[in-house]
């Protein structure tokens, strides 16, 4: 049974910086493609970024140069680094395994 726990969402400034995480159990993340969602209130899940098995990394443009995503193979754990953050960054962050699988999310609030 796939499991994936983030953690890591908060309140922070304009221009501060949040780090997610998402713990997973039940899959080895080295094997799959990997991603983090967000979703704004009123609007659609939207993808922010992934990294493949063989560590390559995408971004939505959205976020380009201010978010890094990263693997930890050995604690089967992805992580999302938000810098610069913006109001528009608010939403709840959701990771997700390949097409399949959804953690429960966690909420990241910037205020301006």
């Amino acid at each position: 049974q796939v499991q994936l726990v983030e953690s890591g969402g908060g309140l922070v400034q304009a221009g501060g910086s949040l780090r997610l995480s998402c713990a997973a159990s039940g899959v080895s993340i080295s094997s799959n493609t990997m991603a983090w969602y967000r979703q704004a209130p009123g609007k659609q899940r939207e993808w922010v970024a992934a990294i493949s098995s063989g560590g390559l990394t995408s971004y939505a443009n959205s976020v380009k140069g201010r978010f890094t995503i990263a693997r930890d193979n050995a604690k089967n754990t992805v992580t999302l680094i938000m810098n610069s953050l913006k109001p528009e960054d608010t939403a709840v962050y959701y990771c997700r395994k390949g097409y399949g699988d959804w953690g429960q999310g966690t909420q990241v609030t910037v205020s301006s």
